[in-house]
């Protein structure tokens, strides 16, 4: 397989991989058109590469900017913004799990916080079993959200170390 083949089949499939993550595709794919090249890219390259509109090339930018996965440079001289992606797959993961846990797992807890205050009777079938409910998801959620933070605070090596422990 070429490279030309090869950049292309990665994008395809982080585009399709970032779907099934509940992630935009054209978001994914302008990801991994920058996390694969070597020099940061103008919007007008992002547009040509993929085959997408300004504006769409614009907002998705825009979003990969606000996940903390790309930042946006100035060369001197030159009006053009350019656009650079985060090489260190570890970096990528960390402030993925990061993103994900600020947008969606901080929300449910809070949630999950205010359901546990929900007023009945014990002697009730249904609040017992939503309080259990609850219960249960709030538990398995806090340690979720404890296994994120430390995700995101380590280091690569000491992170799997101490998961392939728990497996041994």
């Amino acid at each position: 397989m070429e490279l030309v083949e090869a950049r292309q089949k990665f994008i395809e499939t982080w585009g399709k991989l970032g779907s099934e993550w509940g992630i935009n595709r054209t978001m994914a794919q302008v990801h991994a058109l920058l996390l694969i090249s070597p020099e940061a890219l103008t919007t007008e390259e992002v547009m040509e590469a993929l085959s997408i509109s300004r504006g769409n090339a614009n907002m998705t930018l825009r979003d990969l900017i606000s996940w903390g996965l790309v930042e946006k440079q100035l060369k001197p001289g030159e009006r053009k913004e350019y656009f650079f992606a985060e090489k260190d797959a570890w970096t990528i993961a960390r402030q993925v799990a990061q993103e994900r846990k600020k947008r969606e797992l901080d929300p449910l807890l809070k949630v999950l916080n205010d359901l546990s205050e929900v007023k009945g009777s014990e002697k009730d079938p249904a609040y017992k079993t939503f309080k259990s409910s609850v219960k249960g998801i709030t538990k398995l959620s806090a340690n979720v959200n404890k296994t994120l933070e430390t995700m995101i605070k380590a280091e690569e090596n000491w992170f799997w170390g101490s998961i392939l422990k728990i497996f041994k």
